[in-house]
């Protein structure tokens, strides 16, 4: 009994820190099973020569997809982020700007993007943190062709990407380093250093 009550919280801790709660936990473990079975193949291996943008989403475009666009721009890549569901002109999440800082990325300048204020270009790549946020933008008329999952390229390999607003700043400095990983491997990628479709493990 005691070593029970040892192991729960134990185990809560582990998953708080690395998946930010339970329903992110299971989310990524639906995500890696539907990778395996070769159902999310299409949003894998974007042909690279038809790239010319990176367009990083998210939900609230205030967290992920904000630290994710300022990475790569940090390498010199023309990128964007958007929202698909935001309030245009939102801030970074301050907890964002402050883990951001930790991986000498500046939030200070960042307001958010809705999708319906986008102004989409011919080569845009549409990078999303979820399965369900690509089916999202299939539903909305974006071709399937035209979106990948940026966990493709994390290290280690994570297809869910959840969402950290209001959970721990554990969870928030995983995630956090997870996209950094993915966005440096997808461009290591477009750059001919990995081949497109490859994921980092």
């Amino acid at each position: 009994m005691t070593a029970a009550i040892v192991q729960g919280p134990r185990a809560l801790r582990l998953i708080e820190a690395n998946h930010g709660t339970w329903r992110g936990w299971v989310r990524c473990l639906l995500g890696e099973a539907e990778y395996l079975t070769g159902r999310l193949d299409t949003w894998l291996a974007p042909p690279p020569a038809t790239v010319q943008r990176l367009v990083f989403v998210c939900l609230g475009n205030i967290n992920r997809s904000a630290f994710a666009a300022a990475v790569a721009q940090s390498m010199g890549v023309d990128t964007v982020s958007i929202g698909l569901s935001t309030t245009t002109g939102a801030p970074a999440n301050p907890v964002a700007l402050h883990c951001a800082q930790r991986h000498g990325v500046d939030l200070g300048a960042h307001r958010a993007t809705d999708i319906t204020d986008h102004q989409p270009r011919p080569g845009d790549l549409l990078l999303v943190m979820e399965v369900r946020h690509a089916r999202r933008l299939v539903a909305a008329g974006f071709a399937s062709n035209s979106i990948a999952l940026l966990g493709h390229w994390a290290s280690p390999h994570r297809i869910h990407l959840h969402d950290p607003h209001g959970l721990s700043d554990a969870y928030f400095a995983t995630c956090f380093t997870l996209i950094e990983s993915a966005v440096r491997n997808l461009v290591a990628a477009r750059r001919g250093q990995l081949p497109m479709g490859e994921a980092r493990r």
